[in-house]
């Protein structure tokens, strides 16, 4: 089951979210519009060049691989990122006393856009809120905190992302809430919830570990952005 989450990227543009990926063989990148996510089949000439070609100049592509990837040619590396990928065996379900959340969709697009690119959760897009279902917490209509799926690596196995809330809302227990809805939907199709959080986000992880994730491994995620 947690095989695939060694190659998160490269599985699900492989597997369930195929519908989801442009390249080839060699490499595969998701489209834009969802995010900047991409992998190479391995570290071969050919597949480096193929991930390189996928780019436009001056366009970022992110990796999520279990160490660092080598730079392709005619690409530079803006960033590295060390991570921990957590897994949820036993998904926590809503609390009494949660807030209600909110089904969130097309009507709220606006507010889901700026509130992640506010708090920078992770890369945006503006078809990012179509992975799967979002919810919200709204406080007298104001949009104060969000909660959603991204990647699907394998059937039965997806994550929990986006998980941002306004800095005015913070320490109100607003994400665990948020965190346990997603699961809880998670859980009525079968899937495990897993996630990734950068490992020097101690508050972050102390966080999901609270919610019943386990780190399974240590991740980097790498920034490359094609030149002219």
């Amino acid at each position: 089951m947690v095989a695939p989450l060694d190659r998160p990227v490269w599985n699900c543009l492989t597997g369930p979210q195929a519908h989801l990926a442009l390249g080839g063989e060699w490499a595969w990148r998701i489209d834009p519009g969802f995010g900047p996510f991409a992998a190479a089949r391995d570290q071969s000439a050919a597949a480096l060049a193929a991930l390189a070609g996928l780019a436009m100049p001056g366009e970022e592509l992110w990796l999520v691989e279990t160490g660092a990837w080598p730079v392709p040619p005619g690409m530079d590396l803006v960033r590295t990122a060390p991570l921990v990928q957590m897994v949820a065996a036993s998904p926590m379900a809503p609390l009494p006393g949660d807030a209600a959340c909110d089904s969130l969709g097309e009507p709220d697009a606006a507010e889901m856009t700026a509130l992640a690119l506010a708090t920078e959760p992770g890369p945006w897009g503006e078809k990012t809120r179509l992975y799967g279902q979002f919810y919200g917490i709204r406080d007298a209509g104001r949009l104060a905190a969000m909660a959603g799926e991204r990647m699907r690596p394998a059937p039965g196995i997806a994550e929990v992302s986006a998980v941002c809330t306004w800095p005015d809302y913070r320490g109100q227990g607003l994400a665990g809430q948020l965190i346990r809805r997603v699961m809880t939907g998670f859980t009525a199709r079968g899937d495990v919830p897993f996630l990734h959080s950068y490992a020097g986000n101690a508050t972050a992880i102390g966080l999901y570990e609270s919610l019943g994730f386990e780190i399974r491994r240590e991740m980097v995620a790498s920034v490359l952005r094609q030149l002219t």
